[in-house]
């Protein structure tokens, strides 16, 4: 009987063992997954430090921190290189801007000067193409200070909703020419937000400009209390696939009339930039883009 007693002893001190051991390196393994996740997360050269003395743990430890400095070498590399691509865009739209408005003032003298139909008719051709280019030129310049150029916005407290009416009031001639008769809908009070004005308005602007490209004839542009703007039209010409890719750097459909591609991306870059949220959707032939911002100030009446 003393052996079985015995035997039950060695047996609850076994079983008290492993599950301290468990219970160990289960911590382990929660503080590993936890400095994992701060290391993801921050921009740092710290790697994984664990207070477990198992060896397995502390292999698995070692083993992470040596995809940590890949990864961090990788991040580098992208970082160097995507810098290195906007300084080379910068550089070339900036040099391509001068000889294009010199280009621009010799078309409007040719155009003044007595020349035949064929010349007239190739003339018109020439200036249609140079001002394509000029149009792409400038589009890629802006782009490029946009997107690196995000310490430089100025945030003051606005009201979306004056905003809005400018941007609407600046494209009415172009909304016009294509036949479109917005129709805004906003609330009655001030919906306030701290943004960069000038980045708003080039917001705005560039999802007016693309529904006159994209437009079957009609835009509902609708301004909430939460401060959500939603861009509705009609766009047969569309579909899903093409709409997902909206915000591509550079993509253009089809039915885009001299598009650079690059106005939606801006608008996504800086809406990012203010920390906002805008996405595009399809449905049932309407295009809607959606905009928000987070609350930043309180309404009041009008």
């Amino acid at each position: 009987m003393r052996w079985l007693c015995a035997l039950c002893a060695v047996l609850v001190i076994v079983i008290a063992v492993l599950m301290i051991k468990i219970a160990l390196l289960h911590r382990a393994a929660d503080e590993i997954r936890a400095e994992l996740g701060a290391r993801l997360d921050a921009d740092t050269n710290t790697l994984i430090a664990i207070s477990c003395g198992d060896r397995h743990m502390r292999r698995l430890a070692a083993d992470l921190n040596v995809q940590l400095r890949l990864l961090r070498q990788e991040r580098r590399r992208l970082q160097s290189g995507d810098r290195e691509l906007k300084e080379a865009v910068t550089n070339i739209s900036h040099d391509l801007r001068t000889p294009l408005t010199a280009m621009c003032g010799y078309l409007e003298l040719l155009k003044r000067e007595e020349k035949t139909e064929a010349a007239s008719r190739y003339l018109a051709v020439i200036e249609n193409r140079t001002e394509a280019m000029k149009q792409l030129t400038e589009e890629l310049f802006r782009y490029s200070v946009v997107t690196s150029a995000s310490d430089d916005l100025r945030y003051e407290d606005m009201t979306l909703n004056s905003v809005l009416e400018e941007s609407v009031s600046a494209y009415y001639a172009a909304l016009k020419g294509s036949g479109i008769t917005p129709v805004i809908t906003m609330p009655e009070c001030k919906v306030k937000r701290r943004l960069d004005r000038k980045a708003l308005s080039r917001i705005f602007g560039n999802i007016i400009g693309n529904a006159v490209k994209y437009s079957d004839g009609d835009l509902e542009i609708t301004l909430s209390e939460a401060g959500e703007i939603d861009f509705k039209n009609r766009a047969p010409q569309l579909d899903e696939v093409q709409v997902g890719r909206l915000f591509d750097r550079f993509y253009t459909v089809e039915a885009a009339k001299k598009s650079t591609g690059l106005g939606l991306s801006i608008a996504k870059a800086l809406t990012e930039q203010m920390n906002g949220t805008i996405s595009a959707h399809y449905n049932n032939g309407k295009l809607s883009i959606h905009i928000a911002f987070a609350q930043s100030g309180t309404t009041s009446a009008m």
